[in-house]
């Protein structure tokens, strides 16, 4: 009896886990664009956080910064907003995104504000929304984590689209599997985010999207 009573609690959570995946997807689909064209123009094109190193940045960052500049270039934003992983003295994802911009493409300094504590998808759209009064965006992210990125922006009340970031290298079969297996969970995260109005680790002053970038910088 015992053991059918784990047993179902398994299947049902898998089902949950099922519904919500699925869901997300498809309620975020008229939304999401991967072809830059069909992106309608928003005011703040913004670029989430990964993996940075000392001097350069991961690929997931560089295909979403090349996918940002490409959108400003074609006239379908004005801002960038730089959200990421700045917790640490020593590993700071927003200042090594904006560096990395700045060095290797033709942007504009003070178009690029950078958002110090994004350490989530979620925490992201709350203080873009919050922070830096953004009303609407295109997210610029990989085709895997776009439904999740714009379900949350949208549910936060940002009137968002998102663009998959190009593919400028392509990414193994593996890697994409695990990006599958962990996004499935992370949407589920999302919808107990949204549901419970979860708040960021950090909030503060607000430094509106329109106004002066430099306001955000720290160095």
């Amino acid at each position: 009896m015992f053991f059918i009573f784990i047993l179902s609690l398994f299947l049902a959570a898998g089902l949950f886990c099922v519904v919500v995946n699925v869901s997300m997807i498809l309620s975020s689909r008229p939304y999401v664009f991967s072809s830059i064209k069909d992106v309608p123009e928003k005011y703040t094109v913004i670029v989430p956080g990964a993996k940075v190193y000392k001097t350069t940045v991961s690929h997931v960052v560089r295909d979403r910064i090349e996918g940002a500049i490409n959108l400003v270039h074609d006239g379908k934003c004005e801002r960038y907003l730089v959200s990421g992983d700045h917790g640490q003295k020593d590993y700071d994802e927003v200042n090594g995104i904006k560096d990395f911009m700045c060095k290797n493409y033709i942007v504009e300094e003070s178009d690029i504000f950078l958002d110090h504590a994004g350490f989530s998808t979620y925490e992201t759209m709350y203080r873009a929304r919050d922070i830096f009064c953004v009303k609407d965006a295109v997210i610029v992210t990989q085709k895997c984590f776009a439904p999740r990125a714009v379900y949350i922006a949208r549910k936060l009340g940002i009137d968002a689209v998102a663009y998959e970031a190009p593919e400028l290298a392509r990414y193994s079969d593996r890697i994409k599997i695990s990006w599958q297996v962990r996004e499935a969970l992370a949407r589920v995260k999302a919808f107990f985010d949204v549901t419970f109005h979860a708040k960021p680790k950090y909030l503060g002053d607000q430094i509106p999207i329109t106004e002066d970038a430099s306001a955000s910088w720290d160095k």
